[in-house]
């Protein structure tokens, strides 16, 4: 038995039983695969994947508890590594945080900057995507560290961490009719072409949510995932926007009217997540401890040691 093995059977698993693309993410060859996965499979014993001739289909019974194993086991190697490296007092490596476009450009940019001065050997990847992505990352060790508002906590592989409460706001170029109400209702909003996120990004449920309750219909003209896209369209007189508030703060000089409106969609909490039973490395802990202060790594080892329900 060795990790190559373990590996073959990790990654075959989550590629879909494809083992081309195992092989590509392994480096290695499509045969040499299937040569580690059937010899580890003999090793054992035991059949972990249902077969079609020579095709993967699936995982046998015995094979689905055998892979929650082989997670266990590489996971434990990894943290062997970072522990060892912890241990030898290295203050140099790679932090990967995957989040929302919303976030990586409002909200991290002066964590990154603290973090930075503090960690200067330390090499910081942000990777960008939708928060079930950026779930999958963390899970599977592409990331360390994930941070959306959507869908961190509903996955039992992590343990996920509210950090902060922010809510949506309506953006609308200067003197639109928006601008001269007293109170914007959901009625008055739906009057007109919205513009807003992607569904799955920046608290999109919240707003589908509270028309759908209301019994309202909406003409949603455009979507995206980027706040600023959201509002170059909205200063081109596409329709009127509903963006996250602390992606209007700093726009508030420019040609868009920022209208809060915190009676109409229920607030949104961004969350951050690690994978359940990953060793962290101190400047990791030093990130998520700056992202959000009100946390202590006493409870974040706690709650990481805890086992899934």
């Amino acid at each position: 038995m060795n990790f190559q093995q373990l590996r073959s059977i990790r990654e075959a698993a989550r590629r879909g039983y494809n083992l081309t693309e195992v092989a590509n993410v392994l480096f290695t060859s499509q045969p040499g695969v299937s040569r580690q996965i059937r010899e580890l499979e003999e090793e054992l014993g035991v059949e972990i994947f249902e077969r079609n001739g020579k095709r993967l289909t699936g995982l046998t019974q015995p094979g689905k508890g055998i892979l929650q194993i082989i997670d266990r086991l590489l996971l434990e190697a990894e943290n062997l590594r970072q522990a060892s490296q912890e241990y030898a007092g290295e203050k140099s490596g790679t932090l990967s945080v995957a989040t929302t476009h919303t976030q990586a450009r409002y909200v991290l940019p002066q964590v990154v900057q603290s973090f930075r001065s503090t960690f200067p050997n330390v090499r910081i990847a942000l990777q960008q995507s939708a928060p079930e992505h950026i779930a999958e990352w963390v899970i599977s060790g592409k990331a360390d560290v994930g941070i959306a508002t959507e869908g961190l906590s509903q996955f039992e592989e992590l343990v996920s961490f509210p950090c902060y409460q922010w809510s949506h706001v309506i953006v609308v170029p200067e003197e639109h009719p928006l601008t001269r109400l007293h109170s914007v209702s959901l009625e008055d909003l739906a009057a007109y072409p919205l513009i807003t996120y992607d569904v799955g990004f920046t608290g999109r449920s919240h707003i589908d949510d509270a028309f759908r309750q209301a019994g309202i219909s909406t003409d949603i003209v455009l979507t995206a995932m980027d706040s600023d896209v959201i509002q170059q369209y909205v200063s081109l007189g596409l329709g009127v926007g509903i963006v996250a508030s602390m992606a209007v703060e700093q726009n508030r000089g420019g040609r868009l009217h920022a209208i809060e409106v915190p009676h109409l969609f229920a607030p949104n909490v961004t969350r951050l997540a690690v994978r359940r039973g990953a060793y962290l490395r101190s400047y990791t802990y030093e990130f998520i401890l700056q992202f959000a202060p009100e946390l202590k790594r006493s409870d974040i080892e706690t709650a990481l040691n805890m086992s899934g329900t």
